[in-house]
């Protein structure tokens, strides 16, 4: 076993107080002056005591240091060859053991070392706290040796003592065992335990339960059932004389409480011991019973309490003292009978302490109005805390609502607070009153204030309390407590504050949300104006984020309407100042209406009392936006457009077109407009803004070019006018679908017959019955004429019937009525009944217009004949396709449902079925002998014959076919991309399912999945996808070429560049990789070149010529003074930059403690070298001017040296400082260091020599 000691807070503790004790009993003097000897001061270490010495004598004052407690325990055994889990040795420590062993020392925390005996056993060492190594040996033998399971029997109760409290013994026995120990449950008659491990570890366990219970065969229980009345004498008073039993007996004595109606005593332990325990409560009892009687007392069920007292005290101080039990009715009981046991002689001075109990408690009522409670309780209650501090054992209830305080104590005490509670409120009563006001609820709010700011002044001001109901209490009064004059001041000014409010009013002015910041002003200057202007009145804008346009105005009545007044003009005013026009002009002319300066537009600008905002010179718009009044707008365009026709022959025109034409001559996002303006030499075409209803259309631009564009604006315009005459028709929403038909039949027709457009209204329209007709004048007249007589026959309502087989019914009104539904929806909104069920009728009416119901009439028909021509066809899937057919939520069968008409049922899903037939490949079904149908497979279709046929083919189209592609195995990754997002896109893009070989397989075939229309697309995109991949394979083959170069590596930093930034330049340029050696490659001369061969060459040819530069340049060194460097260098390097770039050199400075610390390098062409060298020499002449100068003033600056003469001796006389006596320098011949001396304390870097050896001994530098 080894151990490792750790420094605890609680060891070192324990390792100090051996210190502290000398220190304690060292008889050191309390006297201030004492001065201590060396000895004490620093006490020396304890000497390695000699090899006979003995180690407990003490040595000095560290003697008394206790030893610590290793906390790091080590633990070794061995697991036998026959016993080992993991037998296989060639690779020992490598193997399960190995990784066994490493998954537990990251569990447990301990470390686990592992070696092989001769004998091929297996020895295993933990290291590691208690803990941490119980754990890993228990894991180590459950995992690395073999287990065994044993059962060991003992009785049923003692089970309970195996597992111990909440179970920690069986955890503690399992740990301290390695084993597992599974004990029955309590509902289990099994008495046997099972234990599981190995055979060591189990026979420890088995031996440790025995022993249990061997112990607890030794223990009794026994149960006494003993008249309840009897249980006191025998606990005794305070449980005293059942404590004295059970330490006499060893037994353990368990009395119920007074409060549970139960008669048993349990006694338990030893035998001996039980049955002397119940030897002596036996005698007990008998001895109460021959000697006691009872007597019976009736006291009032309040003064109860006090005779039991607290926690029964009092009745255990009557038994106490007298030796006779009392027994009180239960709490929840009415009785008032308190029986008294005990020895006659003693029953009498019990009584009499009962009734001293039950009369020293006193409870009083004292009447106080409610509203005074909180002013006698006081300010956290400091005036009823005077009472209670008084008067401790005196109880004072206040009652909310109640107007009464309730006292309870000891008589004398309770009169005296009675006294003082009486006096106070009389005292209250003279000077304080209370008043209540109703106020409307809705104005409490406003009453608080914010924050309380009102209310808390009238609180103030008028020094009285105010209570406002909360909402919650739904209550009106207000009450106010205090001063009888601050209280009716203050009820005076909440009044005329209701008042004031009743008289108070809401406006909400709607101001567009844009104008809302304008309103508000810079850090809200000028709504402050306003406020100002109107203090009474509070303006409230919404936040920004609600897209809100309601301002809202609270206050007087009088004032929010001149305030609303006020607002309203200033909104006006920003409306008819916020007027917008655009005004084309060329682009070449916006700086001759700028002006030199900005004199042009500061002129208009000033004049006209407008916002011109011009397009940025880099913009392409030639529009320029004026805003303010419309009149100012208008003039200043009239002055900018003045302007550009003074520069140029710019002329402009005006057309009149139809304000409903407009739109369809801009076209789609200005298109046509567009078209004709650049066909026109540019010429800017102006339409009047939407809504204005203006006619005019304005053309700008040169003369030739405007009669150009106005002619063809104006060809444009009457083909448009032709081809767009609109007709309107009013028609009943539901006569709609009707109209337009069955799959839009018979609107179709209308529209083929005369050619014109009908448009019906979507539903989001606000005019649902406005249908639009749209086309020449002539065809829009004939549809518009066919219309009106459709609609004019759907208003000319009948009601009609027809027979239809009561075996059809069903089909109508199934599904809550669909089929009815969609009737009624498709045929102007005629409403089909049909006779209740068991009424037996076949006589079906309709009712609605008469087209409609003879439309109707024959859809029933249609749908009659298709019932009865209904047939079923069955179609053999296979199970495994159903899902794929069905399509995602089935949406695939109810397409091909709706667009046959047909019904379609597929079976239920057999999950037990047997072994399914190989799948059909490459599109081809296999044959019919292997593939037998089963039930599952079969799905039926309902309809008409050639529409079943019709839905057969559409479910058989929908059956997945596989294909298989050949792909070269190495494009397969690439073909699945990263993560596999290449396959997904593509298995996402063309709806099918796509399955790569894995990669040990080596195999060049994909196959495909899926419907084979979808597969067929699949297929071609992959291959599409494999000629991209080998294009792409064949570019790097290109892009591989390799090429090395040979260059000093005195010139690799220089091509590098500062921060890579010159060879970064050239691979940019040359799309190549320029690859330079690492530093431990042989040759460290060669830059490879990656790419195309072409760029390879010209990025060599541009290394070649830098380096041809590099070869002409040369270096020289110059002398500068160390001091000048940082200067000359810049903050941050600025300077040196900046004078490298000016001169086109390198130039580089000493590192920190170079031996040649004013040598300064630089590089570069001869010529630059020269230039730089002169600059630098001239910075230092410079530079050094001031240096000097600054070393001059700090020499005048320095402070006297320590070491000067001169002064009052006295006034620098040294500090006492830290004294001891017996010192080593004190000894004859030797003498203190002088501290001043230099020999003695050098300075750091000085070499002194040597003095001769002192006291301290010879001194080391």
């Amino acid at each position: 076993m080894s151990s490792v000691a750790v420094l605890t807070q609680e060891s070192f503790a324990e390792h100090r107080s051996g210190l502290r004790d000398e220190e304690i009993t060292g008889g050191t003097p309390e006297d201030e002056a004492y001065i201590p000897t060396y000895l004490e001061a620093f006490p020396p270490l304890p000497e390695k005591g000699a090899p006979g010495e003995k180690s407990g004598e003490p040595t000095g004052a560290w003697s008394k240091i206790r030893p610590i407690k290793a906390s790091v325990i080590t633990q070794v055994f061995h697991v036998p060859l026959e016993e080992r889990r993991y037998k296989d040795n060639s690779q020992f420590g490598e193997g399960e053991e190995a990784k066994v062993c490493l998954d537990i020392m990251q569990r447990t925390g301990a470390h686990i070392e592992l070696s092989l005996a001769k004998d091929q056993g297996l020895s295993i060492m933990v290291t590691g706290k208690l803990d941490s190594v119980m754990k890993a040996r228990k894991e180590i033998v459950a995992r690395l040796q073999t287990q065994a399971s044993a059962t060991v029997t003992i009785p049923k109760e003692h089970h309970r003592f195996v597992i111990g409290k909440n179970g920690e013994k069986l955890q503690e026995l399992e740990l301290k065992t390695a084993t597992k120990i599974a004990i029955p449950r309590p509902d289990d008659p099994s008495a046997n335990i099972r234990i599981t491990g190995t055979k060591e570890g189990i026979e420890k366990a088995r031996h440790e339960i025995l022993l249990i219970s061997a112990e607890q065969d030794k223990r009794a229980v026994e149960r006494l059932s003993l008249e309840k009345a009897f249980h006191p004498f025998i606990a005794g008073a305070h449980n005293r004389l059942v404590q004295e039993l059970s330490q006499e007996t060893g037994a353990r004595i368990s009395i119920p409480p007074p409060s549970l109606p139960k008669d048993e005593i349990v006694i338990t332990g030893e035998k001996e011991a039980v049955a002397l325990a119940i030897a002596h409560i036996r005698a007990i009892y008998e001895e109460k019973k021959r000697k006691t009687t009872t007597i019976s007392v009736e006291v009032k069920k309040s003064q109860h309490k006090y005779i039991v007292g607290p926690k029964g005290n009092t009745l255990q101080e009557i038994m106490e003292s007298t030796g006779v039990s009392v027994e009180m009715p239960p709490l929840d009981s009415g009785s008032e009978t308190i029986i008294l046991r005990g020895e006659p002689d003693k029953l009498g001075p019990a009584l009499t302490q009962v009734y001293a109990k039950a009369k020293s408690v006193m409870v009083v009522e004292v009447s106080a109005p409610a509203w005074l409670h909180r002013f006698i309780i006081g300010k956290k209650g400091q005036n009823i805390g005077r009472i209670t501090q008084q008067l401790p054992k005196v109880h004072i209830e206040f009652t909310d609502g109640e107007e009464k305080i309730t006292l309870e104590g000891p008589t004398e005490e309770v009169e005296q607070a009675q006294v003082q509670i009486q006096d106070m409120i009389k005292d209250l009563m003279l000077r304080m009153d209370y008043t209540e006001v109703n106020i409307d609820q809705r104005f409490h709010r406003h009453l608080i204030g914010k924050n309380g700011a009102n209310i808390n002044r009238i609180k103030e001001q008028y020094k009285v309390s105010v209570r406002i109901p909360q909402d919650s209490e739904r209550s009106g009064l207000v009450r106010i407590e205090g001063d009888p004059q601050g209280v009716q001041l203050a009820r005076r000014e909440l009044i005329e504050m209701a008042q004031r409010m009743e008289n108070e009013r809401t406006k909400d002015l709607i101001v567009e949300q844009k104008f809302h910041r304008t309103i508000i002003g810079q850090k809200g200057e000028k709504i402050k104006e306003v406020r100002d202007k109107f203090p009474e009145v509070i303006i409230n804008f919404p936040d920004p984020s609600q897209k809100s346009d309601i301002v809202q105005l609270r206050g007087p009545k009088n004032e929010v309407e001149k305030c609303a007044k006020f607002l309203q003009k200033l909104i006006a005013d920003l409306i008819e100042n916020s007027y917008s026009i655009s005004v084309p002009i060329f682009k070449q002319f916006h700086k001759n209406i700028i002006g030199k300066g900005g004199a042009n537009i500061k002129k208009i600008r000033e004049e006209t009392n407008t916002k011109i905002d011009l397009p940025t010179e880099n913009s392409n718009s030639e529009m320029i936006v004026i805003t303010g009044r419309k009149a100012n707008c208008e003039a200043a365009r009239d002055r900018i457009l003045a302007i550009q026709r003074d520069l140029a022959n710019i002329k402009e025109a005006e057309v009149t077109i139809p304000a409903k034409l407009h739109n369809s001559l801009i076209g789609s996002r200005g298109s046509l407009v567009r078209s004709v303006m650049e066909e026109c030499g540019g010429v800017h075409i102006h339409f009047p803004s939407e809504g204005s209803g203006s006619d005019k259309v304005t053309i700008r631009g040169p003369a030739g070019e405007v009669e150009k564009a106005r002619k063809q604006l104006l060809q444009l315009a009457e083909e448009k006018q032709i081809n767009n005459f609109t007709a309107e028709l009013q028609a009943k929403p539901e006569y709609h679908k009707f109209l337009i038909g069955r799959g839009g039949a018979n609107i179709r027709r209308v529209r083929d017959r005369t050619g014109a457009r009908i448009i019906f209204p979507s539903p989001d329209d606000p005019e649902q019955e406005l249908i639009t007709i749209v086309g020449r004048e002539e065809a829009v007249r004939l549809a518009q004429k066919e219309l009106e007589t459709l609609v004019k026959n759907l208003d000319d309502v009948i009601e009609d019937s027809m027979v239809v087989e009561p075996r059809h019914h069903r089909h109508f009104v199934c599904r809550r009525g669909q089929v009815l539904r969609e009737l009624a929806e498709e045929y102007g909104g005629v409403a089909v009944s049909f006779p209740r069920t068991g009424t037996h009728s076949d006589r079906v009416t309709l009712k609605g217009a008469k087209d409609c119901v003879e439309g109707a009439k024959r859809r029933i028909q249609e749908i009659i004949q298709d019932l009865e021509a209904q047939v079923t066809v069955e179609v053999a899937i296979p199970q495994r396709y159903h899902r794929a057919v069905m399509g995602p939520k089935g949406s695939r069968i109810q397409q091909i449902t709706r667009d046959h008409e047909v019904q379609i049922k597929f079976p239920e899903r057999e999950e037990s079925a047997g072994a399914e037939p190989a799948p059909q490949e490459n599109g081809e079904a296999s044959p019919e002998a292997e593939f037998v149908p089963r039930k599952c497979d079969i799905i039926t279709i309902s309809g008409r014959a050639e529409k079943c046929e019709l839905a057969r083919a559409a479910l058989l189209a929908l059956v997945p076919v596989t294909v298989d592609v050949e792909v070269s195995y190495d494009l397969h990754r690439y073909i699945i991309g990263q993560k596999g997002s290449g396959i997904r896109k593509m298995m996402e893009e063309y709806e099918v399912n796509i399955w790569v070989p894995q990669p040990e397989q080596q195999s060049d075939v994909i196959k495909i999945t899926g419907q084979v229309a979808n597969v067929e697309r699949a297929r071609l995109g992959l291959l599409e996808r494999v000629k991209e991949l080998q294009a792409e394979q064949e570019d790097r083959a290109l892009r591989s070429f390799k090429l090395t170069i040979s260059v000093h590596p005195k010139y690799h930093p220089k091509i590098i560049g500062r921060k890579g930034a010159v060879i970064s330049q050239i691979r940019k340029d040359h799309d190549v990789n320029v690859q330079f050696p690492d530093k431990g490659d042989e040759q460290q001369d060669l830059i490879t070149i990656s790419g195309y061969e072409r760029n390879v060459e010209e990025a060599r040819a541009a290394i070649e010529r830098l380096v041809s530069v590099l070869e002409e340049m040369v270096s020289e060194d110059v002398k500068l003074d160390h001091r000048v460097h940082a200067r000359i260098i810049g903050a941050r390097g600025k300077a040196i930059r900046k004078l490298m770039e000016e001169f086109k050199v390198d130039i580089r400075f000493p590192q920190p403690g170079s031996d040649d610390p004013d040598r300064v390098t630089v590089t570069g062409l001869p010529e630059s070298v020269d230039n730089a060298i002169d600059h630098l020499l001239n910075l230092e002449e410079e530079y050094m001017m001031s240096v000097t100068e600054t070393e001059t003033m700090a020499a005048y600056m320095k402070p006297p040296s320590r070491g000067g003469g001169g002064g009052d001796a006295d006034s620098g006389a040294p500090a006492k400082g830290f004294v001891v006596r017996d010192a080593p320098w004190n000894a004859p011949g030797n003498k203190a260091p002088d501290m001043s001396s230099a020999e003695d304390f050098p300075t750091f870097g000085a070499g002194v020599a040597p003095k001769q050896m002192s006291a301290w001994g010879p001194k080391k530098f």
